[in-house]
């Protein structure tokens, strides 16, 4: 069995949103990038607002998801990603954030 280090993993909910973040370093097989990660901003009970993943890396690689689509993404390394994510999801919900760093 794989090991895995957790580096974050925490939810948020606030005026009816949900931030959920899971970052944990691997070297289990199936994630070649050393990261299993779950990246999501959504409505409170509903719809997907942003997402990225990597669930199915060895087979799709990473994933950028919105409320309409599902976009392939190049990787460009866990820290660049969060801060992608961070960026993104204070544009996409009325909500501030308290980011872990």
């Amino acid at each position: 069995m794989a090991s895995y280090t957790t580096i974050e993993d925490w939810t948020a909910v606030e005026d009816g949103y949900v931030v959920d973040v899971t970052i944990r370093q691997t070297k289990a097989e199936k994630y070649p990038s050393g990261w299993d990660y779950s990246l999501h901003l959504g409505k409170v009970g509903g719809d997907t607002i942003l997402r990225y993943d990597n669930a199915h890396e060895q087979t799709k690689g990473h994933e950028r998801h919105t409320l309409d689509e599902i976009e392939i993404i190049e990787f460009p390394g866990m820290l660049t990603l969060y801060d992608r994510f961070k960026r993104e999801a204070e544009g996409m919900s009325p909500v501030s954030w308290d980011w872990s760093e």
